[in-house]
């Protein structure tokens, strides 16, 4: 048919879209949707496959007349093996910006991963990228401009301390630790984006992390028995249980704070010694229960409102909070250089010293990787050298007929 103003105007809508076609220039249509909207749209075949490229809705500014051109020009390109369609989308991904990366990114490419892992990294996009770099057009960011916005972090340029509800607060403080943190955030944005053609490369990837201290703190047999004394001073002035309770399980298991607190009671097989967790950081995981860990579950009372077994006052399947009981106990016990993930790191010690293996200890601690395990190494018995000690003293008695005791004494 000939589209003109009176045409178009009398079509009426169906059931469906419905593409109504000009008789020339060939291509050039207008679609009626099932609400009646009338748009303007143009259509062929580029390299094998149909392009149909929308040109705008019929009205202001878009007149049959007008669309009529528009579908000229943009045929024109289709001949010329141009597809100003793709063209089109790139342009308008390529002029994105941080903040709406983000929203992408969120949408697309986060379905593997854990809830508790999403709210993590939400709250570094709020807390440090999307002020610093949310406005910022994502085609446009280079190695420079991220290596400045690492140090920005590391500075405490994004650090805050603000009430966010009734009875909340957030600190942020930024730091190297957390810079890194984001820096990882920000590289898999980026990643994403050259994923879908918003930029070429990924300028984060050549910027170097800081190299943190590694924050391995073993507590002494004096110390444990004064944090043993703190938690039980702490309990008798009437401190929650179930708190207590959790600090204890966390010193005699080395699980992480996540899965103590999440634990259920369900979960507990103690015939077999193991509390089966459907989630962990590393997935489904069996939890090894040691004897002195079965018996302080023995001691710790069912709530009938939670299937937890370190249930909050509110019952159901919100956890406990012992943070701030975890600052009490170290300060009465004279420990306030220990954190809470420091007795994970001291079970994992004690057992690699005892004797324990690195694959032993690993499966412990339900690592899901072999090199995290390497951290505790040094603890262990050196097979190396007990080998040269067992030679070499062996050699000494054939010659000399005695082993010489080593000097220590300082050169």
């Amino acid at each position: 048919m000939k589209l003109t103003k009176k045409v178009v105007e009398a079509l009426e809508a169906q059931a469906t879209d419905r593409f109504y076609w000009d008789e020339s220039p060939k291509g050039f249509g207008v679609k009626v949707t099932g609400k009646g909207k009338k748009v303007f749209v143009v259509q062929t075949r580029l390299n094998g496959r149909t392009r149909r490229a929308t040109i705008g809705e019929f009205g202001s500014p878009w007149s049959v007349d007008q669309a009529r051109e528009e579908a000229l020009s943009l045929l024109s390109q289709f001949v010329r093996g141009r597809d100003p369609v793709l063209e089109k989308k790139a342009a308008r991904v390529r002029g994105i910006t941080v903040r709406e990366l983000s929203e992408r990114y969120w949408n697309e490419a986060n379905q593997h991963k854990k809830s508790s892992t999403l709210d993590v990294e939400r709250g570094l996009m709020k807390r440090h990228i999307l002020p610093l770099l949310g406005e910022r057009v994502v085609s446009e960011l280079t190695t420079s401009d991220v290596q400045q916005f690492h140090q920005r972090v590391a500075k405490g340029e994004t650090a805050v301390d603000e009430k966010t509800k009734a009875r909340g607060r957030a600190i942020v403080k930024g730091g190297k630790g957390t810079s890194n943190r984001t820096l990882d955030l920000l590289s898999s944005m980026l990643s994403f984006a050259v994923d879908v053609d918003a930029r070429p490369d990924n300028p984060a990837r050549s910027v170097k992390k800081f190299k943190l201290k590694t924050h391995d703190r073993q507590l002494t047999e004096e110390e444990l028995g004064r944090l043993g004394e703190a938690l039980a001073t702490l309990a008798a002035s009437g401190v929650s249980e179930f708190a207590i309770a959790a600090l204890r399980f966390l010193a005699l298991t080395g699980c992480r704070r996540g899965e103590a607190l999440s634990l259920q009671w369900s979960w507990i097989d103690k015939r077999n010694g193991i509390a089966k967790l459907p989630d962990s950081k590393t997935g489904q995981k069996i939890l090894v229960l040691g004897e002195a860990a079965l018996f302080l579950l023995d001691d710790i009372p069912r709530r009938a409102d939670s299937p937890l077994v370190f249930p909050s006052s509110a019952g159901g399947t919100t956890p406990i909070s012992i943070q701030k009981i975890w600052r009490k106990a170290s300060k009465l016990a004279a420990i306030s250089d220990v954190r809470l993930h420091d007795l994970r790191h001291n079970f994992a010690s004690e057992a690699v010293s005892a004797g324990q293996s690195l694959y032993i200890v690993g499966k412990l601690l339900g690592h899901s990787q072999q090199q995290t395990t390497q951290r505790y190494a040094h603890l262990a018995a050196n097979p190396v050298k007990a080998a040269a000690d067992a030679t070499s003293s062996s050699l000494a008695r054939q010659m000399i007929g005695k082993v010489p005791a080593p000097d220590h004494s300082p050169e």
